[in-house]
């Protein structure tokens, strides 16, 4: 008896072909490796129907985007991420995306060596944005001479790095930032955790866990894991690169990856179907 073309129980045997396999996954299909069939027939059987489904899965959420039902994940989750954080009090702020070697300096970043390399460098020395944080470190200071304490400001916005390429990794994407001036310093852990479920809430992500991590900037940080994803990177001041900024009092800050906050929320395999891109739609991909 042949098993249906989706049954994980198939009898151990032939698997798909690395053309087969890099399709399915291309539609999203992440476990399709993990399929077997008796012979190469019902598993080219089970290739054409799965192929079927999935495709005419990406066309309905297409044109549910198309018909206004919904807005690309990426947009949704930037729009919900902004409304808990402005509805929590925080001052959602844009600043550019080309910025000076000198604000990369300050982050203890030269402009030769390793963590340079990965900078796109352009006229002048000036780079576009690896990070939002040196932006961020000069509307504290800034802000901090208006407001009363504390006070919190936060980002959504595109960063760009020559990172390592794989299934986590891309070269445009996209961040959130968020710093609050003026916590007191017992109550620095319990706040970072707080504005993390918030965020994490907010984004509909509620499985996750701490840990504490080694950076080349920061030092120790406090990065969230989820699905053995790392989603975000905390850390608390005083700090050292404080006094390159005019920081004098103590802070807590997150930056979330968002594309890969929707990878370990929604079980994707390779990120760049939820970044930007001219290959994926909210990720569909669009060789339909």
């Amino acid at each position: 008896m042949t098993a249906p073309a989706g049954d994980l129980r198939a009898a151990p045997g032939v698997s798909f072909t690395v053309t087969q396999l890099q399709r399915l996954r291309e539609l999203g299909m992440a476990a399709a490796a993990e399929r077997r069939y008796p012979s190469a027939a019902e598993r080219d059987a089970g290739f054409k129907q799965l192929e079927h489904e999935l495709t005419g899965a990406g066309r309905r959420r297409l044109e549910e985007v198309r018909r206004g039902r919904r807005r690309p994940v990426l947009a949704e989750l930037e729009s919900a991420l902004a409304t808990a954080l402005a509805d929590a009090g925080f001052v959602q702020v844009l600043t550019p995306h080309i910025i000076a070697g000198e604000a990369l300096e300050k982050m203890g970043i030269p402009r030769s060596g390793q963590l340079a390399e990965h900078v796109y460098w352009i006229d002048g020395g000036r780079c576009l944005r690896p990070m939002l944080a040196p932006n961020l470190y000069t509307l504290l200071r800034r802000f901090g001479r208006i407001w009363s304490r504390p006070f919190g400001i936060f980002e959504i916005g595109a960063c760009f790095r020559r990172d390592s390429q794989g299934g986590r990794h891309l070269d445009e994407f996209t961040m959130l930032n968020l710093v609050e001036l003026g916590t007191p310093l017992d109550e620095r852990r319990a706040r970072l955790e707080a504005l993390a479920a918030l965020v994490l809430s907010a984004a509909r992500l509620r499985s996750y866990e701490f840990a504490t991590v080694e950076s080349s900037v920061y030092g120790d940080t406090l990065d969230i894991m989820a699905s053995g994803i790392e989603v975000c990177s905390a850390a608390m001041g005083p700090h050292a690169l404080d006094d390159a900024w005019g920081i004098t009092e103590p802070w807590v800050g997150l930056g979330f990856g968002l594309e890969r906050l929707l990878m370990a929320r929604d079980g994707h395999a390779n990120i760049e179907r939820v970044g930007p891109s001219l290959s994926y739609f909210d990720g569909v991909r669009l060789n339909l």
